[in-house]
């Protein structure tokens, strides 16, 4: 091999040291790491029904990024406060058939903050403060729905009183106004009036003049009934509300409200005056624990009311239904509602009463709430999270103190314990010297 091949084949092993002498490839990418980790990706939580059954079928999940960006027609909300309906408790156990198949997630109505605003959107802006109603999917901190189904919030009106407004005010205006067509120096019965849809009620019926309302609720929930302005409280639970009603009114009442179904449908149709109307909205008597009851299901069936056509004609009653749930696609007739709505609560005239706030985190308390039927109007539950409250260094403090205290308290029961031990022991030790003594006198006396 020549000098020239032998310096060439040599080349390469020289200039190794200088490339790694440079550095490595992977530090500027280690250099920017600190940037990335300032922007975290975003997450949002929401309350998924994972199954049919019990509370603990509704699970708080994080989802990473944020919903798609909002299509024409939509906007985007950042949600500060839902609504609990009884269609969410049915939806729960499956008896609800506008939720879709779990995993899915609940919630007819919410309210919170506009954030974005897809195209072709004019009547919202980013910041207006809204009022959410759809068809589910609402309980999760960021939603994207149709503007249309978004109302402004009325000035005064806070988070949880609007996700308390939409579902009760819009079923209650509807079927005492449209189904029921009250008017003057009528008298209506208004099951469970101490809950969302009945608190509504009562305060749409206030707004006629001279109507009579009796009102069922547990006994404990009277006082607030009457102050509500409920005529005649009834409790279902202890009475015959039937008769009760009866004693009153002999023949009967105009106009029946009923969310219960069952053989109380068929007794509210039989309680009616002549030209009154019944207006069933629901099926509560279905929800008979935490899970599925087929028992209670058999038996609304078997107790179901049924009429035909004949009957219907010779009775001079009516019967109508009413699911907003099926009306999600009627914007012209719920937002004419809303308008009117909106400005009675300007006037005063109506309040939403929000029985109680929850967080997600404690949305099985809260169904427990409704479903035990311990609510007195509406449940919401609330995107915050719950408050810890940090324990503050003068607790921390005092608790060092009083664990000091005691220990030397001990330190000086202790002592003082010593001390009594040895003064009895000294007195012992007198004692029994002043005994010795008293022998050894004796003993002299004798011998003298």
């Amino acid at each position: 091999m020549s000098g020239e091949e032998a310096a060439a084949l040599a080349q390469p092993e020289e200039q190794q040291p200088e490339q790694a002498a440079q550095p490595p490839p992977d530090e500027p990418a280690a250099a920017t790491a600190p940037a990335q980790e300032q922007t975290p990706e975003p997450t949002y939580r929401c309350l998924v029904l994972s199954g049919h059954g019990g509370y603990d079928k509704v699970k708080l999940q994080t989802r990473k990024g944020v919903p798609g960006p909002p299509r024409a027609g939509e906007v985007l909300v950042r949600v500060r406060a839902c609504g609990l309906n009884f269609a969410d408790l049915m939806g729960r156990q499956g008896l609800y058939d506008r939720l879709p198949s779990p995993p899915t997630t609940l919630g007819m109505e919410c309210s919170g903050i506009v954030e974005q605003l897809g195209e072709g959107v004019t009547d919202r802006q980013v910041g207006d403060k809204v009022m959410v109603l759809n068809r589910s999917g609402l309980w999760q901190e960021l939603v994207t729905v149709q503007a249309n189904h978004t109302f402004i919030m009325p000035e005064g009106m806070s988070f949880e009183e609007a996700a308390a407004f939409l579902v009760n005010y819009i079923t209650a205006y509807l079927i005492i106004f449209d189904c029921g067509n009250l008017r003057p120096n009528q008298n209506i019965l208004v099951h469970m009036a101490a809950g969302g849809v009945g608190t509504a009620a009562v305060q749409l019926c206030k707004t006629v003049d001279n109507v009579t309302i009796f009102g069922t609720a547990s006994t404990a929930k009277h006082e607030f009934l009457k102050e509500s302005g409920v005529t005649h409280p009834i409790d279902y639970r202890t009475t015959d509300y039937i008769e009760e009603v009866r004693k009153i009114s002999p023949k009967g009442v105009d106009i029946v409200l009923d969310p219960l179904g069952g053989s109380d449908t068929c007794k509210a149709f039989n309680l009616l005056k002549p030209m009154g109307k019944l207006v069933i909205y629901g099926s509560a008597n279905l929800l008979t624990g935490q899970k599925k009851n087929l028992m209670a299901l058999a038996k609304t069936w078997w107790n179901q009311f049924s009429i035909n056509a004949m009957q219907l004609l010779h009775s001079n009653k009516s019967v109508s239904g009413f699911n907003l749930g099926y009306l999600d696609e009627e914007v012209e007739l719920i937002s004419g509602v809303v308008t009117k709505l909106v400005e009675l609560y300007k006037q005063g005239t109506i309040k939403p009463k929000v029985d109680s706030v929850w967080p997600f985190e404690q949305v099985g308390d809260a169904m427990r709430q409704m479903q035990e039927k311990k609510n007195v109007g509406k449940v919401v539950l609330t995107t915050e999270p719950p408050k810890e409250e940090p324990k503050k260094e003068e607790t921390k403090n005092e608790e060092k103190a009083d664990k000091t205290a005691k220990a030397g308290n001990s330190e000086k029961a202790a002592k003082a314990g010593n001390a009594d031990k040895a003064e009895k022991a000294g007195n012992a030790d007198k004692a029994e010297k002043a005994g010795n003594a008293e022998k050894v006198e004796k003993a002299e006396k004798e011998e003298n």
